[in-house]
Parts: C-alpha cells; structure tokens; sequence
C-alpha cells in the first residue's frame, strides 16, 4: 500500500473513491505540492519574455520534477519528490493578464497562507480549496476535463477578447502535479461567492427538474446547496430593476450561446442569496492584508454591467459586488456565475442521455444535447428565477393618470360656465325670432317637425284666436326642447313641408 493511501486511511478526509489517475495523497501534501508547484511555474515564467500568443501556445505542456532535496532549477522542499506539468503557460499568462492579476498578487494569494478546503455539494469526486484572500478557486478534474479545456483555449482566448463581462467560468491556470503516487489535475479559477459574505440560500441551477432536489444529506448541512425544485418551493423568483434585469438576461444569453457552440451541456448556475435585513454586513473573515480587489471583472455586478474599458473595478467593500434585488418585502445582495462547463455532449453523455429517457422524461433531464440544454436553462432562468420589477414606471404612470384627470376635471369646471351661458343666449334668440318674426316674415316662417304640425292637426280648428296663440307658444316650446340640425334652405324645402 502506498504511502498517499495509509495517510488518506488514518485522515479519514475522504471517502469517495477515485479512479486509478486520481488517487487520493494525503491533505497537507496536497496542498503543499500545489502551493509550490504553482509559485514555482508562475515564477519562471517570468523570465520569459512577453510575446503575443500563438496557435501552438494553447497546446504547449512544460514538465519539471521537484525533488525534495532541491536541484539546480528548482527548491527543495520538505514534500515528497513530486512532478509539475504546467499547460499552456504563456496562454493563462494572458488570461490574468486580460483580468489585471500581476503576478506578485497571484502568488501571494495563492501561495502566502495555507488554503481552505471546502465541501463538495455536487455528485462529482471534485475536491475545492478556496484562497485566504477569497480571490480563487482551485478545483480538481478528472483527466478527461483537463484535455478538453486545453482543446477549448482557442475558442476560449476568442471569447474573452471579444467580451471580458461574462458569467462563464474564468481560468487562471492548469496545472498537473503527480506525488505519491497519485495524478491530480487543478484549474484555478475565480471565486463566485465570497466566504466574507454570509449565504442564506445556495443554489445550483440547470433549468431541468428529473432529480433536481436537495438530498436529505445535504439538508442536514450548516450551509445546505439547494437545487431546481428547492428554488420553486422557496422563491417566487428574484426581481431586479429593468436595468439589471436587460444586462442580466442578455449576459446569460450570450453565455449560453457560446457554451453551446462549444458544444457544452449540464452546467449549473451557482447562485448565492445575501438577505440585507437579517444581519449586517460581515467582513471579518477577509484578509485584512489584502487592499482592494486585484481581479478585475470578477464580481457579480461587474459582470452584467459597464463598459469593458473600465480602468477599476465597480464593486466596493461593503457589497462586495452583489448585485441588489428583492424577494417580496426582502432587501436582497445576488452572486452568480456559471460553474461546470468542462462537460462535452461526448458519446458517455450521449448514452447517459438515452439510458436516463427510457426511464423518465427525456426533456427533464439534465443531460441532453447543447442546444435543447441551452433553450431549457434560459427559459428557466427568465421566467422562474429572475424576474423584472418596474416601482418607479409604474409610480410615475399613476401621477400621469391622476394629472390628466385633474386638469380634466379643471377644465370641464371651467368651460361648464360658458356653456351654460352659450345656451342660455341661444335659447333668448330663438325666442326673440319667434316672437318678433312671426308675423313680419311671410316668406321665411317657422318650420316644424312633423311631430309638431300631427300635433297641431288633431286640434279643434274652429277654436278661437287666442287657443291658437296658445299653441304656437307650445309649439315652440316643443321645437326648443328638440331642436333641429342647421340644415340649408334646398333642404328644408324638400324635407319639411308645413308651415305655420
């Protein structure tokens, strides 16, 4: 039995068994090794001169042995005699460069105070260790992961030139340590949610619901990872102004359109839920050497927002680069980023897929081919998890309303007046024509309805003078109370034919 194996027996750490190239050294070892072996390849690149990256760089691996004792290139070191691989140096060197990580910083994040091992939420053998300054993450991957992020640089180097503002994962370096008898495989990357930062909810999303619960294990945990249909049952969705929501929604977009280029599929949404009301903001826990943030575009917010010109990073000390939200009546900070995406559609997922679709739902589960994967992971996220809230439009839209109704109101108290007037002088000059025309004017007499003169006929015609006068006058009062349109003298000629 080796000696990586005895340790990890009496350690205990982990019980999770591993494949023959990922076998297990003991804790401390581990970390040493990478601790050193990192400092060891970033310091000697630095003696090579800067140079623009080429094709042949992305494929380029540098191997050195690291022997306890020291040698003429290397420092000795009390760890086991150990074996470095380094991938693609020159191409990460760009990448941190791309992001602002001058060399002195990462090796002093990385190197200058022992690493935080954290637990594993997901179903894969992956081990995370989490820098003291809460910078990066060094997580382990299997040999097939490693070689397809190598083949994926290209597209990668393309991707960041064109937008460095994305959720996408964003790695520093690879590295391969062999020691003690064991391979492992660490990608550093950028942390999505700080440890200064308490989470009241984790989440791991992938928009697919066939086994998307939180196990009863993980539960029972202090700082439980909750997944898809946990998110349902707890959050009616996440509101954000119009603003972030637009850059939120089109970041994602853009995001999952290039992982499905890549031909990328099961990635997550890792998403982290600071409720403000319930507790002031902690920092205690941050290193307090470490002045000011040295990664640029890493936070949440810097990733959805601004311009990439940007000379300093937008996130401050007491957000530490959430983005704000709401949950009813709760106050919320948000951190987000897409984890997991050194999954390829290979001929594995694509029998995973099949084997899993005769037993259930194919279009539940998580594994299916990118573009479907793509299609289901952004619905979800647009009409589940983040939603758009408008208080200010809408706010300012009811004092619109209640304006116009007010001047409305105004005006029609205004104008009532003249209108009462205009009718009252309309209906004086009707009964002046009446009375000082009827008689005078022979050729132009008032005209009635034929309403009125049916009236008129069934009287009596033998009564006298004065019932006749009496008539007219009601008459009139009748044609008052249902005037007629304006017509012209051709039409009345034609349309009212009695005259009285």
């Amino acid at each position: 039995m080796s000696t990586a194996t005895t340790d990890s027996v009496e350690e205990g750490t982990k019980t999770s068994k591993m494949s023959k190239d990922h076998k297990k050294p003991t804790a401390s070892i581990l970390r040493g090794a990478i601790q050193l072996g990192i400092g060891y390849a970033v310091g000697n690149l630095s003696s090579k001169p800067d140079r623009d990256v080429l094709m042949q760089d992305f494929s380029v691996v540098e191997s050195v042995f690291l022997p306890s004792e020291g040698s003429n290139l290397t420092p000795a070191h009390h760890y086991p005699d150990f074996r470095l691989k380094t991938y693609a140096p020159l191409a990460f060197r760009y990448f941190r460069e791309l992001f602002g990580i001058k060399p002195d910083d990462y090796l002093y994040s990385i190197c200058n105070e022992p690493l935080i091992e954290l637990s594993n939420p997901g179903a894969s053998s992956s081990w995370f260790y989490l820098t003291s300054d809460d910078e990066f993450i060094i997580k382990t991957v299997q040999h097939k992961e490693a070689e397809f992020l190598q083949k994926l640089l290209p597209g990668y180097y393309m991707n960041l030139n064109q937008n460095r503002r994305t959720l996408l994962p964003k790695f520093y370096g690879l590295y391969c340590i062999q020691c003690s008898g064991a391979t492992i495989r660490v990608v550093v990357m950028n942390n999505v949610l700080p440890r200064a930062m308490k989470m009241h909810y984790k989440y791991d999303l992938k928009g697919s619901s066939y086994k998307r619960r939180a196990s009863r294990k993980e539960r029972a945990k202090s700082s439980p990872t909750f997944k898809d249909l946990d998110f349902q049952e707890m959050h009616e969705g996440l509101h954000f102004d119009l603003d972030r929501y637009n850059a939120l929604m089109k970041t994602l977009q853009r995001d999952c359109r290039v992982l499905e280029s890549f031909k990328i599929m099961d990635y997550s949404l890792l998403l982290g839920i600071h409720v403000l009301d319930r507790k002031p903001l902690s920092r205690g826990s941050r290193c307090d050497s470490r002045k000011g943030q040295k990664v640029l575009y890493s936070t949440a917010l810097e990733s959805i927002q601004g311009s990439v010109k940007d000379p300093e990073p937008v996130a401050d000390d007491d957000t530490f680069g959430g983005i704000p939200a709401k949950h009813k009546d709760e106050n919320l900070l948000i951190f987000l980023g897409i984890i997991d995406i050194l999954q390829s559609y290979r001929f594995i997922k694509k029998v995973e897929h099949s084997w899993k679709a005769l037993v259930h739902d194919g279009d539940t589960v998580s594994v299916h081919r990118p573009s479907f994967y793509a299609d289901r992971f952004l619905k979800f996220m647009e009409s589940t998890v983040f939603k758009k809230s408008h208080p200010l439009r809408g706010a300012s839209s009811r004092r619109k309303r209640s304006s116009l109704h007010a001047v409305k109101s105004a005006s029609q108290e205004f104008l009532s007046p003249q209108k009462e007037e205009k009718k009252e002088e309309k209906k004086a000059q009707s009964m002046d024509n009446l009375d000082g025309n009827f008689y005078s004017s022979s050729k132009q007499p008032d005209l009635l309805p034929r309403t009125a003169v049916s009236f008129e006929s069934t009287r009596n015609d033998d009564e006298d003078l004065e019932n006749s006068e009496d008539r007219r006058a009601s008459s009139s009062t009748i044609a008052l109370d249902d005037p007629l349109p304006s017509l012209s003298r051709s039409q009345s000629e034609s349309e009212l034919d009695v005259y009285l």
